[in-house]
């Protein structure tokens, strides 16, 4: 969610399924239109002006669209956030990089619609209890946050209010975004994208359910128990219902705040490892992984304004936690190690049965695209001369930032003839791929520097009694 700032705030939310329909009913009926007279207008033009046009067209229909679904708010604006993230692979350059623009949407529910609500789920001897703060600390596309304060013994805690009527219209709004992206000839409907557009219901469907989210913060809250680097609000279920979620409040600075910046690289860095520790650890061991990126998921609480041993990370969101089967995991960790071992043979065969490689390429396709993913090992790789100079400080630890490791990887596959043979990843695998990038992102946002092998390298080889016999150990 957004953190407090200075916000408008909206009476109602379109949520009737008619009036919704009928607004995202007009929207793609008029992007079509559009689209069918730019084609025949363009069809005489030379190719680069086409081309040229086409993208023009395309950078104008997604803006249109995106001002359409912003005005809906609900669970319409959230699918086209996870559209942002995570459709790279369906949807044109254009279109993702519009749908961005819907993370900035900071309007809120006023707070009589909201009060409405909280009487209504949690009754008014319950609420009664409490004294609420009608200024919300943070709004998002399916709800908001407000602070309150328990008036039997002073307990500060937070309530996460569901805006009326986004759960009951997830499927109608997903199917009718869908339906707009077909009609606006944004993307070519296929099996692949059938596939992933059913994931991304799931995980709306997920994000409307904050019985399941409560249950879920809870169980990590007990799997970090007595990981002082870890801080996870405990869920208050005397004031939890379908559409309310209460947990405790935990004070903490947003990650690229200068507060944060502040702090000695010593203490950024052991804030990094915590990160990529915690990554290791919902992948190698949990199976279960929070995959939204989002930095306002997250704060960094200080040591000494918090009175603790030392700085810590607190966990905020568990909305988008995904299990996965040991069917993906295995291979997923398999790659991983033959990555980390420098076995480019292993790699392929990795890729091969996550069904993203596929055999029948021609072999000098397969080994770049191998490399490429070895790459993204690079700060979790023994150091070596490879790395960058600019990547490495005195100490020779990996310089996260500086490193500018995405661009890298990105020209790297740009360059070679990867992208002619590539075929959308299994969807589980575009999910965790966000979720690396994110923490990749986070200790970089911290400007850690360290070296994360004996990190990963812990964890391959945890059960096999070589932790300390890999390959460039």
């Amino acid at each position: 969610m957004t953190s407090k700032k200075s916000r408008t705030s909206v009476s109602r939310i379109k949520t009737g399924s008619f009036e919704r329909r009928l607004s995202l009913t007009r929207a793609g009926l008029f992007a079509g239109t559009r689209m069918a007279t730019h084609m025949a207008t363009n069809l005489f033009s030379s190719r680069e002006k086409r081309e040229e046009r086409h993208r023009k067209m395309l950078s104008s229909q997604a803006r249109y669209l995106v001002d359409e679904l912003g005005k809906l708010k609900g669970s319409v604006v959230k699918i086209g956030q996870v559209m942002a993230l995570y459709g790279e692979h369906f949807l044109p350059e254009e279109v993702t990089e519009a749908l961005h623009t819907l993370e900035d949407q900071t309007t809120s529910l006023a707070w009589p619609s909201i009060e409405k609500v909280l009487a209504k789920e949690l009754g008014s001897d319950r609420l009664a209890q409490l004294d609420v703060d009608p200024e919300p600390i943070g709004s998002a596309s399916l709800g908001q946050v407000h602070r309150a304060v328990r008036r039997s013994d002073g307990l500060e805690i937070v309530l996460k209010v569901q805006y009326p009527g986004v759960d009951t219209a997830v499927d109608s709004d997903l199917n009718a975004v869908a339906q707009i992206l077909k009609v606006g000839r944004f993307v070519s409907m296929g099996p692949e994208f059938n596939e992933w557009l059913e994931e991304v219901r799931t995980m709306m469907h997920r994000e409307v359910d904050y019985a399941l989210e409560a249950r879920t913060t809870e169980h990590f809250r007990k799997m970090l128990e007595g990981d002082d680097r870890f801080v996870v609000p405990r869920i208050l279920p005397e004031y939890s219902t379908r559409h309310v979620m209460a947990s405790t409040y935990e004070s903490g600075w947003p990650v690229s705040s200068e507060k944060v910046a502040s702090l000695s690289l010593e203490r950024r860095s052991a804030l990094g490892r915590a990160a990529l520790e915690l990554f290791f650890r919902e992948l190698f061991e949990w199976g279960e992984i929070q995959t939204d990126p989002n930095f306002g998921n997250y704060r960094i609480r200080i040591a000494e304004e918090a009175g603790t041993d030392n700085d810590q990370i607190v966990l905020l969101d568990f909305g988008a936690v995904q299990q996965y089967p040991e069917s993906f995991l295995e291979p997923v960790q398999e790659m991983i190690r033959a990555s980390y071992e420098q076995d480019l043979e292993q790699v392929i065969e990795g890729g091969t049965k996550l069904h993203f490689m596929n055999e029948t390429w021609p072999e000098d396709v397969l080994r770049r695209f191998g490399e490429v993913c070895m790459s993204v090992l690079e700060p979790l790789a023994p150091a070596n001369s490879d790395w960058p100079d600019y990547a490495v400080n005195e100490q020779g630890q990996y310089r996260w930032k500086q490193s500018d490791l995405p661009s890298r990887v990105a020209r790297q596959a740009a360059r070679s003839a990867i992208s002619r043979y590539f075929r959308i990843p299994p969807k589980e695998f575009v999910f965790l791929n966000r979720k690396l990038i994110g923490v990749y992102t986070f200790i970089a946002v911290l400007r850690a520097e360290f070296n994360g092998e004996d990190l990963l390298r812990g964890y391959l080889y945890k059960n096999d009694g070589t932790a300390g016999t890999a390959t460039g150990d």
